[in-house]
Formats: C-alpha cells, structure tokens, sequence
C-alpha cells in the first residue's frame, strides 16, 4: 500500500472493513470499478455479466467489474451452496479470455467458511462497504483521471452505453456524485402491476420534492449510485445499514457534494419479489402481490406545498427561532408542530452559533434539514390532515402544477394497465 495517497491510507486505517480474498485479473490501469454485492445471485451474475460484456468497451482496459459473494454464518444451506456456485463460475470467467477482451473482472469472497459477513452488520450495505474500501487500492493513482466507484446490483441489467456515459460524465464534468437513470422492466406479468406501481410511487415523490425546491430530489436507489474517491472519502465510506444504505450513503455525499444525474446511462433492475432487505423494491413487489393494502395510493400533494412554502422560508431568512416557528405556524399548524418535535429552537440557536459565513449558513441549513428530515415530515403530515390521495388523481395535481398536459385521463380510480403505462411514461420523461 506504499503507492497508496496519503488520504486513502488514512481512510483505511481508520473506517476501512477487515480484508478479504480477493481473486481478479490484475491491471495497474484502473480508473472505474462496479462494485456488485451477490447472495444466492447464480443466474443472476451470469445475466448481468453478459450484460456488461455487451456494453460499450470502450475503456475496458481501465474498468474493474467487481463482486463481493457474501452471506452469514447462519445463511441457510441452499444460499451457501448457490454461492460457491457463483464464485466458481466467476473463478472459471477469470480463467478465459473475459479479461483481456473487456474490463477486468474480480470477486471478494465474503462466503466462505471464516470469510462470511458478521451476524450484527451483515447486509448489503455492509457488503457494498467491503467491495468499495477494497476497490479503494486497486485504482491506478498515477493517472490524472477520476477514479470512480460505482455501485450496482446482481439483479440488474444495463444500457448499452453504461460504461461510457458514467467514464466520460465523471472525468469532462468533474462530477463527484451522481445517480444513473433507471427503469424497471415488465415482462414478467406475474409483477408487472406491482412494480408499475412502486416504480410510480419513487417517481412521484421525487419529482414533488423537485417542485417543492428540496436539494434531496434524487432517487436513492443503490444499483445507481456512484462518487469518486475523494468524495467517498471525505463522507467516511458506505455505511454498514441492512437496508436503506443507499438513502443514508446519497444523503451524507448530497451534505458535501452535488449529486448529478446521468441521464443517458440506464440501469434495468429486477422487478422480483425478494427476501434480502427488510423493506425497498423487493418487499414492496411482495406486499402488494399478498394484497394485505391498498398500494394505488400516494402521499397528499399538499403535504409538499407546505414543505415547498417552509422550505423558502427556511432558506431565504435569518429570522429568530420564535420567529420562523411563529411564521411556520402561519403556513401550517402541523409543520410548526413537526418542528417543535425536532427540537428546532435548539438546533437553528447552534447553526446561527457556529456558522461564520452566509455560504456556512446555508450549508448549514441544508445539513439539518435532510433528507430524513424531509421525509419525516411528509409523514409527519400524512398523519396530521394530509391523509394518502388516490395515485393516478395525485398523478393528474402533479402534472396540472408542472403545466403538463395529459390526453389519456381516466374516470376509473384504478385505470387500466396500458393507461398506467402511459402515466409512469411521462413521469420518466419529465424527470
């Protein structure tokens, strides 16, 4: 590690996870490395890899598609044997001419027997976390080039142009984060209602806290996420949550970084039902297919009125803290409530405090109301008089704010799926 930045030698010492074996074809030019968590993933990697393998190539030789295998030590049989399924057929890639023709490819094995993932921390994000702080010593440090971390998931496909939009976007924009776009498939028909419906669900809110003015309108959806090292450095590395890391992960780089969007760059995750993350696509695909409620819901436009009203507000003034509560009241009883809950008299008697300068100021103001708190406060709102809204009449609010003309409204509280179709079209067109 003597060749190791000084800066990346820190990180390690400090929040780097215990190594594990690492199996690749080495390259002393890497610039870009996939780093793609596996449990119980087999046929999978092998889609995806082919996938991969069908991208652009364009700068294959500087490219590391890496999977970290892992399960517990208390995984069940049937995913242990299916993950030494995996890491031999990616023993048996690394053995043909995959690496020469294309990127590098690689695997960690946090399978085996004494390799395995720790049964407290043991989850994706933890997973994510061992392939990223490994990557951190593969990349080629004497290039003048962005050395980019990207993450992706086993149960993905993408776009043809992946590699190059993400390669060329990081290095001629300078970008330090970002987000690729993403569309879930529907060929499976036994899901496909399901996931139109969840996949409505992330747009929609996303593009109201866009038209609210909030700096976290971004899909937080780990098989799109991607920064730089520094970057990646400066937030502390992935966080070690089972579910939900890539919210905290984008969150915590969107306090230091902007995070961009790759528009052109297109990640196809799997629309299955799934076992592996308490909540997310998976369990949400699972609740909607048992029935248990009514999914065809969407939290109430007006709840992000108010929060588009606080947050100019909250961005534009240096008022009081008695100040902004009595002005928070005038908008809405409830956010001032919401507020008062979140100890805003101490916390903003701290912000103006420490912050010297208005730029500290704002950044400030941004830091303490995030993402969460953004999202604690529709919910907040939800359960105080502004209860969940029909999906496809919040559909029609949302596009009537943003002018947005429609020409296949439906009298049906549930349109047909072809019409639902339509509706998730311009919601990824206009996004």
């Amino acid at each position: 590690m003597s060749s190791l930045p000084v800066k990346v030698k820190k990180y390690l010492d400090k929040y780097g996870t215990e190594v594990r074996p690492l199996t690749w074809r080495s390259s002393s030019h890497i610039e870009m490395i996939i780093v793609v968590p596996a449990i119980s993933e087999y046929e999978n990697v092998k889609q995806l890899l082919a996938s991969l393998l069908a991208a652009d190539n364009k700068y294959a030789d500087k490219i590391l598609v890496m999977f970290v295998v892992n399960n517990l030590k208390s995984s069940n049989d049937e995913v242990k044997i299916e993950n030494q399924k995996t890491i031999e057929y990616l023993r048996a890639k690394l053995s043909d001419e995959i690496s020469v023709e294309s990127f590098s490819l690689g695997f960690i094995d946090a399978a085996t027997s004494g390799n395995e993932l720790d049964e407290k921390n043991g989850g994706v994000g933890l997973a994510r976390k061992i392939g990223m702080d490994a990557a951190l010593s593969l990349f080629n440090y004497g290039s003048s080039k962005k050395k980019i971390l990207v993450c992706l998931d086993a149960d993905c496909t993408v776009s043809q142009n992946y590699f190059t939009e993400i390669y060329e976007g990081f290095n001629k924009q300078s970008l330090h984060a970002a987000v690729v776009s993403f569309q879930h498939s529907f060929a499976d028909e036994t899901n496909r209602e399901a996931i139109l419906c969840y996949e409505i669900f992330l747009r929609y809110y996303v593009l109201c806290l866009r038209f609210a003015g909030s700096p976290y309108a971004f899909h937080t959806i780990g098989s799109t996420m991607i920064c730089d090292v520094e970057s990646y450095i400066k937030v502390e590395g992935m966080n070690k949550q089972k579910a939900a890391e890539d919210f905290y992960f984008l969150e915590k780089l969107a306090k230091n970084v902007h995070i961009e969007k790759i528009n052109n760059a297109f990640v196809y995750p799997s629309s299955r039902g799934s076992w592996r993350v308490p909540f997310g696509t998976g369990q949400r695909v699972n609740r909607f297919l048992s029935q248990t409620q009514n999914e065809y819901l969407l939290y109430n436009f007006n709840s992000f009125l108010v929060l588009k009203d606080w947050l100019q507000l909250f961005l534009s003034n240096n008022f009081s803290a008695e100040e902004f509560l009595t002005e928070a009241e005038k908008i809405h009883q409830s956010l001032a409530a919401f507020l008062s809950e979140q100890k805003f008299e101490k916390a903003w008697s701290e912000i103006s405090r420490t912050a010297k300068t208005d730029e500290q100021l704002q950044r400030q103001k941004n830091i303490w109301f995030d993402g969460f708190k953004t999202l604690k406060l529709i919910h907040s709102l939800r359960d105080n008089g502004f209860p969940p809204q029909p999906m496809f009449a919040s559909l029609n609010r949302l596009f009537e704010e943003m002018k947005i003309e429609i020409d296949f409204r439906s009298g049906e509280e549930i349109p047909p799926f072809v019409v639902q179709v339509k509706y998730l079209e311009i919601l990824r067109k206009i996004e």
